[in-house]
C-alpha cells in the first residue's frame, strides 16, 4: 500500500524542487498523461487495500496508461479531431471510482474502529 503513495510523494517533491519547466505546448499532453498516471496510484492503492496488488501490473499500467493517453491526445492533435476527451473521460470516471471504493474503504476501517457512532 505504501508504494503508490510513497510514489506520489516522490513526485511532488521532484516536481517542486527540479527547474523542469514544460513548453506551453505540450502541456495538454502532460496534462493528460498525468490523469492517467493518477488513475494508476489510486487503482494501485485500491488493490492493495484489497490485498489484489501486484507491482508489474501497478508498473505497466502506470507508464502503459500514461503514455496511451499522451499519444491519443497526440494523434487527435494531429487529425484535429479531439480525442483526448475519450481519454479524460476514461480515465477521470476511473479515478472517481477508485477514490469512492478507497472512501468506502476507510469508512468501513473507522466504523469497526470506533464502532457505528459514525453513523449519527
Amino acid at each position: 500500500m505504501w508504494l503508490p503513495i510513497l510514489g506520489i510523494i516522490i513526485g511532488i517533491v521532484l516536481g517542486l524542487v527540479l527547474p523542469l519547466q514544460i513548453p506551453t505546448n505540450y502541456a495538454s499532453y502532460m496534462s493528460i498523461a498525468v490523469l492517467a498516471a493518477l488513475d494508476s496510484v489510486f487503482g494501485g492503492i485500491r488493490a492493495s487495500l484489497e490485498d489484489n496488488f501486484q507491482t508489474d501490473i501497478f508498473i505497466s499500467g502506470f507508464f502503459g496508461n500514461a503514455f496511451l493517453a499522451a499519444g491519443l491526445a497526440y494523434i487527435g492533435d494531429r487529425l484535429d479531431v479531439p480525442i483526448y476527451l475519450a481519454a479524460i473521460f476514461a480515465f477521470g470516471i476511473r479515478l472517481f471510482q477508485n477514490f469512492a471504493a478507497l472512501r468506502r474503504h476507510f469508512l468501513i476501517f473507522l466504523r469497526k474502529k470506533f464502532g457505528n457512532n459514525l453513523e449519527k
